[in-house]
């Protein structure tokens, strides 16, 4: 599949659910590029998420299934969460493209209210307080801005629409849009990042946690690999052996930082790209003086089953049927990233 303020409940519930990671001390953990193992000092109530395209669904899946931890998502070209509703046909016809059908957002509404009832997603409840940004580029060929228009609809459903920032007049292509990095702005074409005089992380990252200082210099030193072959077998499947970590200098040294979590793209993982997604989308320039640390976990391609020749998130069903719920392989596997990263990898 080519691709490329309400009440302040739930807040209080996010910091009781996560009151355990505020500002205490983390586990060691070693990363390859470290000769001393690394302690990070994570407040897992500050949680955020965001992604291209396949990774924009999967921002949105991972909220959904961990809203509870997750205060506010960020997507990039694409649409409804359960677009797809498990079939690669209904994928291609409604949820890509210029597509002219209509996205039935109650039947979507139907099947998460039943997920909720199981348990396999957080309550929508959970949600309210959340900050949502999204973008559809007016250029966009690979995910028309009728399915991104979509996905601010439904959120509409459960987030105020004063919490929800819809950036739709832009005369983007597909890609990560960016202030000076890329290619032209008006092509889609790898690696995805778009030279558009446009700083979508800062934007993105200032809707999701408010004012922020100002950009800095990143440091590629400040870049570390994560190890997924201590993760269960199937969690193992459909990750790459290693996803990437930025670990600003204050977080580092035990500072207590906010995490970030960032999906890349189809076309778009290591095997792909290298780490260009990792080092030219700009958020480590603002995540480095605002001491938050971002996660880019890692597809792997794959021309058997799984078939994922194009190292997509799957936001259709090619993992299997749990795929956009707490019991997908795939959330489960950046579920235990989180819990490696924070020191819990026995919580």
């Amino acid at each position: 599949m080519s691709l490329h303020s309400g009440s302040s409940g739930k807040k209080s519930v996010k910091q009781k659910l996560f009151h355990f990671s505020l500002f205490a001390s983390a586990i060691a953990i070693s990363f390859s590029s470290y000769s001393e193992p690394l302690a990070l000092n994570l407040d897992l109530s500050k949680t955020t998420v965001s992604g291209l395209s396949s990774g924009g669904y999967m921002a949105t899946q991972f909220h959904l299934a961990h809203s509870e931890l997750v205060q506010g998502a960020a997507m990039i070209a694409s649409g409804p969460y359960f677009c797809a509703q498990n079939s690669l046909t209904t994928a291609l016809s409604q949820c890509v493209g210029k597509s002219g059908a209509s996205i039935e957002l109650n039947a979507l509404e139907t099947q998460i209210d039943r997920w909720q009832q199981e348990g396999k997603i957080a309550d929508t409840k959970s949600l309210q307080d959340d900050k949502i940004w999204i973008l559809g580029g007016t250029l966009d060929q690979k995910v028309g801005r009728s399915v991104v228009s979509a996905l601010n609809q439904q959120y509409q459903q459960w987030i105020p629409k004063d919490n929800i920032q819809y950036v739709q007049d832009k005369a983007f292509a597909h890609h990560f849009p960016t202030a000076n990095e890329g290619s032209d702005c008006k092509k889609s074409e790898s690696p995805y990042i778009g030279n558009c005089q446009f700083d979508a992380a800062g934007s993105l990252l200032t809707q999701l946690y408010g004012n922020l200082t100002p950009a800095t210099q990143a440091s590629q030193s400040h870049i570390h690999t994560i190890s997924t072959e201590q993760l269960p077998k199937e969690q193992q499947d459909t990750l790459a052996t290693e996803s990437y970590l930025y670990v600003p200098e204050n977080c580092a040294e035990g500072k207590a930082c906010s995490l970030h979590i960032s999906f890349h793209g189809c076309n778009q993982n290591a095997e792909a790209i290298g780490t260009d997604y990792v080092t030219k989308t700009g958020l480590n320039r603002w995540a480095e003086s605002n001491n938050i640390v971002v996660l880019y976990p890692q597809t792997k391609n794959s021309t058997v089953l799984p078939f994922n020749p194009q190292g997509c998130w799957d936001w259709w069903g090619y993992t299997d049927g749990d795929y956009a719920t707490r019991n997908g392989k795939q959330i489960k596997a950046v579920y235990s990233l989180i819990q490696q990263i924070s020191g819990r990898q026995n919580g």
